[in-house]
């Protein structure tokens, strides 16, 4: 015990019991009281301040700038693919953080299940797990009927359905309705998988992994203007406008305007598509000795060959972006427990990491690439991904949290972008969909258990817990990419080629087999 503590234990006789009472702790624990209001009260006033919205303002200005200037270099093809992206990204982040005020509306306290009483935190977190099932076993689907159809028709008929489940979430009466929706919506949400594949049909294999972060960066920007645009139309209707449903209550204007709007957008969408976005695939036949894989028998090979270099990319996606994303179950709580982060501040913590993010991909993924490949920079990025992780319940103050906050956009920007540029390449063109949906399908896997498991160890091992479990778990997939960087290797395009047979489709032939591959892919448009 430190002398400034020395005595501080002290005994006293309340009715009979002895109570021994540590004076040092409790002032230590009044000044950390302290020092956390005084935290969460500088952090909520420091934005009020005019100079510090100036700053801001300028800094803001100064990084569209450079934001412009980069834009203007992405080919019209993948700009057009991406505003798709961007718009489908907003429909969607419209009605997302409503879900659970929907929820509370028609469930109220909870319903009863023969004889269980089910609250409106479990009924909310099967809706959200529905969606996610759904989407899992839509995703190789999509992406197999992508590989035979055309990535064009596959994007438009997922608008459509997208559009079908906004309708039916505006118009829910119901939990049943409710339910409904997110499953409409996860079906036909499992296009991301069809959208990289179009990204790997559209680019050079040099510039794949760049414009995948273009992708994602614009993504990132549908899930910060989404949220904005729902609430706006929540307020939108609120003129006490009421919608008449035939045989059942009315549905209030402001509970339908979000899902009206959101289905307005994949509207507009499709038409979009139709008219400006071109087809990426290549229709002509391939000479690969194999005939395609089925979905399923796709699916059981990423776990029978894991060793195979296409199994080892989707196995480092899966479990590192599931170990990541899990830990968003718990972020609320941990950071209202460690920094006296409320509702009303947590705002600043998302706007912070979603800029970094935007503009990691933007501005330096690509010359990264070129400095050190796909497969040297995924592993840089999986570092600083889980020292990002685990640097979170370490931080002792607002200064190391931001360091520690900004270690994870940028690692999952030299990550993921990475490795899916990777496995555009060690597998057959023709199945690249079908691939891409597996990544995704598997990857939901890991996303639908990792918060479980995360909001356990919380509870019971501490709030600091889930960020040491998934930090252990995503410096372990770095093993996974060794041996990899010969697959990152970019040959220099020529004239057109076409694929020569390949020992194995999914990658565990020679390179000269994969080099011939990325070849077909660079000339295919």
């Amino acid at each position: 015990m430190s002398t400034d503590c020395a005595g501080s234990l002290q005994s006293r006789t309340y009715e009979g019991f002895s109570v021994s009472v540590d004076l040092c702790n409790l002032r230590s624990l009044r000044l950390t009281t302290r020092h956390m209001l005084f935290i969460q009260s500088n952090l909520a006033h420091s934005f009020q301040s005019p100079y510090v919205r100036v700053l801001l303002g300028a800094i803001a200005i100064a990084l569209l700038y450079v934001f412009y200037r980069e834009v203007k270099k992405i080919p019209a093809k993948l700009f057009t693919l991406m505003i798709t992206a961007f718009v489908d990204m907003v429909g969607l982040l419209m009605i997302i953080p409503l879900l659970p005020f929907y929820v509370k509306d028609l469930g109220g306290a909870g319903i009863s299940l023969l004889g269980w009483h089910v609250g409106v935190g479990t009924i909310t977190g099967v809706i959200v797990t529905s969606y996610t099932i759904a989407q899992l076993l839509s995703a190789p689907l999509w992406g197999k009927f992508s590989d035979r159809v055309g990535r064009r028709p596959t994007l438009m008929i997922a608008l459509a359905a997208s559009g079908m489940a906004y309708l039916i979430f505006g118009f829910a009466n119901s939990l049943l309705l409710l339910f409904a929706s997110r499953i409409v919506q996860g079906a036909g949400g499992g296009t991301v998988g069809v959208i990289q594949a179009y990204v790997a049909d559209s680019t050079d294999p040099k510039d794949r992994t760049r414009a995948l972060g273009w992708l994602s960066a614009t993504t990132n920007l549908g899930v910060v203007i989404g949220p904005v645009i729902g609430s706006f139309a929540v307020s939108l209707g609120t003129s006490g406008a009421n919608i008449p449903l035939s045989g059942a209550a009315a549905i209030p204007m402001s509970r339908a305007a979000p899902g009206i709007l959101a289905a307005a957008l994949c509207l507009l969408n499709i038409v979009f598509v139709s008219r400006f976005l071109k087809e990426s695939r290549d229709s002509t036949p391939h000479s690969d000795s194999e005939p395609a894989r089925k979905s399923r028998q796709a699916v059981w090979q990423v776990v029978s060959r894991a060793g195979e270099p296409s199994s080892r990319l989707i196995w480092t996606y899966a479990i590192a972006i599931g170990a990541f994303q899990g830990t968003f179950a718990v972020l609320a709580l941990f950071l209202n427990v460690r920094f006296a982060v409320t509702a009303s501040t947590i705002g600043y913590f998302f706007m912070y990491t979603g800029a970094i993010s935007v503009f990691a991909r933007v501005l330096f993924l690509g010359r990264m690439v070129d400095w050190l490949g796909e497969a040297k920079l995924s592993r840089l990025g999986l570092v600083l991904l889980a020292a990002g992780v685990v640097g979170m319940p370490l931080s002792r103050n607002l200064w190391m949290l931001a360091i520690a906050a900004a270690l994870i956009p940028l690692g999952t920007a030299f990550t993921f972008p990475c490795v899916t540029a990777l496995l555009s390449r060690v597998v057959s063109p023709r199945e690249r969909g079908l691939y891409m949906g597996m990544q995704q399908t598997y990857g939901g896997i890991t996303r639908a258990i990792a918060p479980v498991l995360y909001g356990r160890a919380f509870d019971t091992l501490g709030v600091a817990s889930p960020y040491y479990f998934s930090s252990a778990i995503i410096a372990a997939t770095i093993f996974l990419g060794f041996g990899l960087d010969k697959y990152a290797k970019h040959e220099p395009e020529t004239a057109p080629a076409v694929a020569q047979p390949a020992s194995s489709p999914t990658g565990g032939g020679s390179t000269p087999s994969v080099s011939a591959v990325a070849k077909s892919v660079g000339s295919a448009d």
